[in-house]
């Protein structure tokens, strides 16, 4: 493990309250539980969710990515992530605002696609030290992360009135974007500096899981940033873009950034472990009006402007890699440049 005891999260510190999902209890099809998911997902589009089996598997996640992050620099620089290749993104290769602030945060994404077609390679190679853990760790953490978020689409399809099947045949069958991602930020970074800039997801669904505080969403009609509190065990939850487009704006993608932890916390190292569900790269990326008629009445309720930034006309692939490409700041040419790398931000409607 990279820390083997942390200090509480401030009680003084002011957090925003998520809903507590228990993901047994939607596994065995609870309609109380179902409507409790759905609540969250069409207000603030983040929750918390409990029972979900990933523990241990996280834990070994962040001990390989320990090992993955102390290698030497030029080690990891062979594996680097330049834009939609997958592999290790060093600290200060993306922007955090249109100034172009540099990011603070360092990762590993690893894509489900090389993770389930091991031991052969689909998209990229990576360190031994993952190659290493593979089987012991990494496959168990990203199928059962699969198994999660599975679940969460199919009740999403349900309530959206599409046919039976629809989200999922839209995430499976192909090469797509899904990546499982272990994040380092360094300790005692100076206060109001931001590890990770202020965001939508690019993807469906993010599962997400830290030890430490950092992460802060902006909910719709606030101005202020608010805390969202760790909570031992509970993942954290929530909808990205697509999942927003492909409902009509009825689930909603909510922007969110990464900060020092407060209080204490600040002074070690935040770790966090995602896994990252997203569309098959072909899919075209727009409201599913056809298939659903409650889809189809949200967006007939839109304004022009909210109806356009659901409907890019782009694949999944486009999108991921136009967000990914103008964060980094190699191919900064201005603050337009960052403007440009933006997400639906539905959230603030």
């Amino acid at each position: 493990m990279p820390v083997t005891a942390l200090p509480e999260f401030p009680t003084n510190i002011p957090t925003h309250p998520l809903l507590i999902v228990d993901y047994e209890l939607l596994k065995n099809g609870d309609e109380t539980e179902m409507d409790k998911l759905w609540k969250a997902a069409t207000s603030l589009g983040f929750w918390y969710l409990k029972n979900h089996g990933a523990n241990e598997d996280v834990e070994k996640m962040f001990d390989m990515g320990a090992e993955t992050m102390n290698l030497p620099m030029e080690e990891k620089m062979k594996y680097e992530d330049e834009g939609f290749s997958f592999g290790y993104k060093f600290a200060g290769a993306s922007a955090v605002d249109a100034s172009g602030e540099p990011d603070k945060a360092e990762y590993l994404n690893i894509a489900k696609d090389d993770v389930l077609a091991w031991p052969k390679q689909a998209r990229r190679s990576y360190p031994y030290t993952v190659n290493n853990r593979m089987e012991s760790t990494i496959i168990p953490f990203v199928t059962k992360s699969i198994e999660v978020n599975n679940v969460l689409l199919a009740i999403f399809n349900s309530k959206l009135g599409l046919p039976e099947g629809t989200l999922c045949k839209l995430h499976f069958g192909e090469y797509s974007g899904c990546e499982a991602r272990t994040i380092k930020a360094p300790k005692n970074l100076p206060v109001g500096k931001q590890a990770i800039g202020a965001h939508t997801d690019f993807g469906s669904l993010s599962f997400l899981h830290n030890r430490l505080g950092g992460l802060q969403v902006l909910p719709p009609g606030v101005e202020e940033w608010q805390y969202v509190k760790p909570v031992p065990g509970h993942a954290i939850c929530n909808v990205g873009d697509a999942l927003a487009m492909l409902s009509g704006g009825i689930l909603r993608s909510n922007i969110h950034r990464v900060v020092p932890p407060p209080g204490a916390q600040a002074a070690f190292e935040r770790w966090s472990q995602v896994f990252f569900t997203r569309p098959v790269n072909s899919v075209m990326l727009r409201p599913l009006s056809d298939e659903s008629s409650l889809i189809s009445e949200a967006v007939r309720k839109l304004s022009d402007e909210q109806r356009e930034a659901l409907t890019p006309r782009v694949t999944a692939y486009d999108w991921v890699s136009r967000r990914k490409k103008l964060r980094m700041i190699k191919n900064r040419a201005g603050p337009e440049t960052w403007m440009a790398s933006g997400g639906t931000e539905l959230g603030r409607a």
